[in-house]
C-alpha cells in the first residue's frame, strides 16, 4: 500500500502522568506516578517513601512493594517529571492550536483518575476536573481533532494504593467502575473513542526485571490483571449503555520477540513469550475467556486466582470494539546462554546480531 485510506486517522499521543502536570491544582490529588522519580537508561526509576520511624527512603518502582507502616512520599532533592509534565494543564489551548497545525485528525489522551476523584473512594467527582477534560475535549472537536481517551494510564489514585492495596484488592473494581461511569456520562458526544486500560500486559511482562519472582508475586501479579480484566469487562458494557456509539478499545503493550535461533528450544521459547506477555491479556479482552494456555501458566508458578462464575459471564459480555498497541522496539529470545544483552525500556534479551540499536539500547527494526 503506498498510501493512507480515506478516514485514516493521523495523530499522536500523551497520558496525564507524562505531560499534563498540574499534579497539586484544581482539586487533583495524588497518584502513585506522584512519588515516581525520574530516571535515565543507567537509573531506573525510583519510589519515594517514609519508613514508620520517619526514615525517608528511595526503592526502585519495579516490583517494589509498600513496607507495612509505611507511607508513600514527595522528597526534596528529588525530580519527579510528572509534577509538570510539559505543563499541559496551563497551556492545552496552545498546544491544541499546535496538533491541528500538524494535521493531527485524532489525539490519544488519558484522563487523570485523582483529578477526577482526589483520593478514588468520594462519592461525587471534584468538578474543577470534570470541567478541565471538557473544555479539552471541546477544543479538540472545535480544530477537527477526534479524541481518544484512556481512562486509567498507570495512575491509581495513590490512597488507593496506600490505604487498600492496590489493584490487588477486589474493592477496587466498584472505585474504577464509578470513575470510569462518570467519564462516560459527562463526556457522551464529545468523546467516541476509548481504551480502557494501558498496556494492562506490563504486569506480568515487566515482573522478572529484577530477577525471577517468587511464586507469591505471580499469584498477586495474575489476581491483579484478573481484575482489571473485570473492571475493563464492566466498563466496557456501562459505556455501551450510556452510548451506543461509543468504541472502547484495549491497549496492548507490544514489544514483539524473535528466536535467536532456530533450536526447537528457542523457537518454544518465542512461541511462550508472545502467550504471556502479549496474547494472555488480549485474548481475555477481545475474546471474553482465558485462553487454553492459561493454566500452563499459572501452575508454572503455583497461582490460585479468585474468580467467580459471575466474573466469567462479565469477561464473556463485556468483549472490546478493538484492539489497540504500542510498539517501541523487539527482542530477541533465548534459552542458551547469551554472549551479549541488549534491551530499553524496561526489557532485556539477548543483542539480535541482525539488528542495530540506539543509544538507549532499543533495536531497530528494520522497514518491512
Amino acid at each position: 500500500m503506498s498510501h493512507f485510506p480515506n478516514g485514516f486517522l493521523w495523530g499522536g499521543a500523551t497520558a496525564a502522568n507524562q505531560y499534563e502536570g498540574g499534579w497539586n491544582e484544581g482539586g487533583r490529588g495524588p497518584a502513585l506516578t506522584d512519588v515516581t522519580t525520574g530516571g535515565t537508561v543507567d537509573t531506573p526509576r525510583m519510589i519515594t517513601w517514609i519508613d514508620k520511624y520517619g526514615s525517608p527512603h528511595a526503592s526502585p518502582s519495579h516490583g517494589f512493594t509498600l513496607p507495612e507502616g509505611a507511607s508513600y512520599a514527595v522528597l526534596e532533592d528529588y525530580y519527579y517529571p510528572n509534577h509538570k509534565g510539559t505543563d499541559f494543564y496551563h497551556h492545552w489551548k496552545e498546544d491544541i492550536a499546535l496538533f491541528a497545525e500538524m494535521g493531527f485528525k485524532i489525539f490519544r489522551m488519558s484522563i487523570s483518575w485523582s483529578r477526577l476523584y482526589p483520593k478514588g473512594i468520594e462519592e461525587e467527582p471534584n468538578q474543577e476536573g470534570i470541567e478541565f477534560y471538557r473544555n479539552v475535549f471541546k477544543e479538540l472537536k472545535a480544530h477537527g481533532i477526534e479524541p481518544l481517551v484512556t481512562i486509567w494510564h498507570f495512575d491509581t489514585p495513590l490512597y488507593i494504593e496506600e490505604q487498600m492495596g492496590g489493584w490487588a484488592n477486589r474493592e477496587v473494581i466498584d472505585l474504577f467502575i464509578r470513575y470510569a461511569t462518570t467519564c462516560f456520562e459527562e463526556y457522551k458526544g464529545l468523546v467516541k473513542y476509548w481504551l480502557t486500560f494501558n498496556e494492562i500486559n506490563n504486569t506480568i511482562m515487566f515482573l522478572d526485571m529484577a530477577g525471577a519472582a517468587a511464586d507469591e508475586r505471580y499469584t498477586e501479579a495474575y489476581q491483579i490483571l484478573h481484575n482489571e480484566f473485570v473492571a475493563s469487562a464492566k466498563a466496557v458494557q456501562i459505556g455501551h449503555a450510556i452510548d451506543p456509539d461509543n468504541r472502547i478499545g484495549c491497549m496492548i503493550c507490544g514489544i514483539c520477540n524473535y528466536p535467536l535461533t532456530p533450536d526447537p528450544d528457542d523457537m518454544l521459547a518465542f512461541q511462550r513469550a508472545w502467550e504471556k506477555n502479549i496474547f494472555y491479556c488480549g485474548d481475555v479482552q477481545c475474546k471474553g475467556e482465558y485462553p487454553i494456555f492459561a493454566r500452563r501458566l499459572w501452575n508454572e508458578h503455583n497461582v490460585h486466582l479468585d474468580i467467580t462464575e459471575e466474573d466469567l459471564k462479565i469477561l464473556k459480555e463485556g468483549t472490546v470494539d478493538y484492539y489497540t498497541f504500542s510498539y517501541y522496539m523487539s527482542n530477541a529470545v533465548t534459552t542458551h546462554e547469551m554472549d551479549e544483552k541488549a534491551g530499553g525500556n524496561g526489557v532485556m534479551g539477548a543483542r539480535n546480531p541482525y539488528l542495530e540499536y540506539s543509544d538507549w539500547g532499543w533495536a531497530l527494526d528494520r522497514d518491512c
